[in-house]
């Protein structure tokens, strides 16, 4: 399964273990585990809650049982959270293999070498999609910086390359 949520990353690796522990150890419905994110993090609503918390179940840190959400055993760690992120994050291992095979790109240049991954449901919802996926390559850029997977190349505009 490929979750599709991803929300901005944050300045350090740190702040996901922050967000890990914000989720509850014991099983809570997902409108209570998106309070207490927004309560704890100082997130501005619940649905940047609700993407944190599905973006934390794709990097197994949480789990949906029939209770509720609750956050997992597992540490967070840049490497074990690096290979969650590549296997089951849409599109984030087609945006790692743009940098491998075109070298340094802009985040622009990352979306229109992804652009055909892009479900064709979700082009015909929305006549905006492309602002959506433009924003949502840059997120996961910025992930794969996080997880030292890539990195941003100095000079001129903001560009990307592999680590």
């Amino acid at each position: 399964m490929k979750f599709k949520p991803v929300p901005p990353a944050p300045d350090d690796f740190a702040y996901v273990a922050r967000v890990q522990r914000a989720v509850p150890l014991v099983p809570g419905t997902e409108d209570d585990c998106c309070a207490r994110l927004v309560n704890r993090l100082d997130l501005p609503d619940r649905d940047a809650a609700r993407t944190w918390l599905t973006f934390l179940r794709a990097l197994e840190l949480a789990e949906e049982t029939p209770s509720g959400y609750r956050r997992t055993d597992r540490e967070p760690a840049v490497a074990g959270c690096r290979e969650a992120f590549l296997n089951r994050v849409f599109a984030a291992d087609a945006v790692r293999d743009a940098l491998a095979a075109e070298g340094p790109l802009t985040a622009d240049a990352a979306f229109e070498a992804v652009r055909e991954r892009v479900p064709a449901w979700e082009r015909h919802r929305d006549t905006e999609w492309t602002d959506a996926w433009r924003e949502r390559v840059a997120n996961l850029l910025d992930w794969l910086v996080l997880l030292d997977v890539a990195a941003r190349v100095d000079d001129g505009p903001a560009r990307y390359r592999l680590a």
